[in-house]
């Protein structure tokens, strides 16, 4: 059925693979749109007068109406041209990104919003499927060399504008393949690893070089980086997890989210574990405390691993089902979100506060105390009280904490260097990206804080036209 004005009447998401079917394997598990599907999609944008997803939400700001407006034309190498002017990897935000862009969609006032993220996904990936994204290296290459430490998102985007202009990149990663967290830290059933090596395979073709296995500060040190580089570029990640101080935090079986995540997907790369890293869930009663995302790409690797039962507990109240009165477009739409991995299996549970871990005569988790709480308001802050009467316990042989990030933690190199942080424990840097010795920048979430993937790119991208502008000045003072 179509409106009036010749535009689909709904939203058309493409689903996911059948649930049995996937947790056999750690294939990507969304389908894809069809091309007479996303062009329906692309036309329920035209009617758009102010695009906020573009001027308001998107941080890469992506000229979201008129790409829609070349892909309804079948103008799909220019759709490609237009999106790759603004955003340097469709490819990873198409399959990991939120969509801030459809959160402030016009289209959503009064209807669902148009599926931005499948348009995007469905450009790129005919884009490499008909060749139109090949190297690309720079026609003229500058004498300046600039060294990027970190190859996650920020990295990665900082490198690839930095050779666009024409300096010489090399990045330095200390894992032994490039991607950081789209490598290590995103589950393959939501990002296919052979997409990020496509990607750092053309980032070679153009003139990237990639150092891994490198720890700068400690393989090699800032005397080495300054005698061969005119600017270096900080982007190692918020890597610091939200620990949880109760009685029993000692006991084995208790690990963060990001090591469980990782060896997973080493283990899928062929890459070595240690005998500390090599933890998995099969046959075991698995506990994920923390609600978000990191929490259920932990509970979506449980399901696959083989575990016995896997719950998931959030200290907060459970989101509504659609906007609050408080949350108005064209806010982010704070709303209960449903991860394919939730659709798989486990058990969510909003509410829950884990006030200590009991162990066996091993030293090991067995089980967990907990209770509901209410959030009341309290000297200007919500804050948790405990439901009286509603303890409970629940057993556990693998706890897996996921609430969050504290900053980049302890770094070699930034603590050589004695570089400022911010109350978080951010690295401090000025509006420049600089942070305050001369030729050292930080950018993304070292520098920012835990974010989303799109917005470290954002911030790679800026933190590169900064240092460019940092040589330039240097250059011709």
């Amino acid at each position: 059925m179509r409106n009036n004005d010749n535009q689909p009447a709904h939203r058309k998401d493409p689903g996911y693979r059948n649930a049995d079917e996937r947790l056999g394997d750690y294939h990507e598990v969304e389908r894809l749109l069809t091309v007479s599907e996303v062009r329906d999609q692309a036309g329920r944008c035209m009617s758009c007068g102010t695009p906020f997803c573009h001027g308001y939400a998107c941080p890469l700001a992506n000229v979201i109406p008129e790409i829609n407006e070349l892909i309804i034309e079948n103008r799909f190498e220019e759709a490609l041209e237009m999106l790759l002017s603004t955003h340097p990897f469709p490819e990873f935000t198409a399959r990991v990104c939120p969509a801030l862009c459809e959160g402030s969609c016009v289209r959503g006032i009064s209807d669902q919003p148009v599926t931005i993220r499948q348009v995007e996904k469905m450009i790129i990936e005919k884009g490499f499927e008909e060749r139109w994204v090949r190297p690309r290296p720079p026609q003229r290459r500058r004498g300046e060399s600039v060294a990027v430490i970190g190859s996650g998102p920020a990295g990665l985007s900082a490198a690839d504008r930095l050779n666009k202009l024409g300096f010489n990149v090399t990045v330095y990663e200390k894992e032994l393949s490039p991607g950081g967290l789209l490598f290590y830290g995103i589950p393959n059933f939501k990002l296919d690893k052979d997409i990020v090596k496509r990607r750092i395979e053309l980032m070679r073709e153009e003139g990237v070089i990639f150092e891994c296995g490198v720890n700068v500060g400690s393989d090699i040190s800032f005397h080495y980086l300054k005698r061969r580089f005119s600017a270096v570029l900080l982007t190692g990640g918020s890597r610091q997890p939200c620990d949880l101080n109760i009685p029993g935090r000692d006991l084995g079986g208790i690990i963060f989210a990001m090591p469980f995540l990782c060896a997973q997907n080493k283990r899928i790369a062929g890459e070595p574990l240690k005998p500390e890293e090599d933890i998995i869930a099969k046959d075991k009663n698995v506990v994920i405390i923390g609600g978000g995302d990191t929490g259920s790409d932990c509970l979506g690797t449980a399901l696959r691993q083989g575990a016995e039962k896997v719950s998931q507990f959030e200290i907060l109240p459970r989101p509504p089902e659609v906007r609050p009165g408080d949350n108005p477009w064209p806010l982010w739409p704070r709303i209960d979100r449903v991860s394919s991995s939730h659709l798989e299996g486990g058990t969510r549970r909003w509410s829950v506060m884990t006030k200590r871990f009991e162990g066996d005569e091993q030293g090991k988790v067995k089980k967990l105390h907990c209770a509901e709480v209410e959030w009341v308001l309290k000297n200007e802050k919500h804050v948790p009280l405990e439901i009286e009467g509603s303890a409970f316990t629940v057993e556990a042989d693998l706890v897996i904490l996921a609430m969050g990030f504290l900053g980049p933690g302890p770094d070699i190199l930034a603590d050589y260097l004695g570089l400022k942080r911010d109350q978080q424990g951010n690295i401090l840097i000025a509006d420049n990206h600089g942070t305050g010795i001369p030729g050292i920048f930080s950018a993304g979430d070292m520098a920012r804080g835990q974010s989303l993937v799109v917005r470290a790119m954002a911030d790679g991208k800026a933190a590169a036209e900064n240092i460019a502008a940092f040589i330039d000045s240097v250059l011709h003072p």
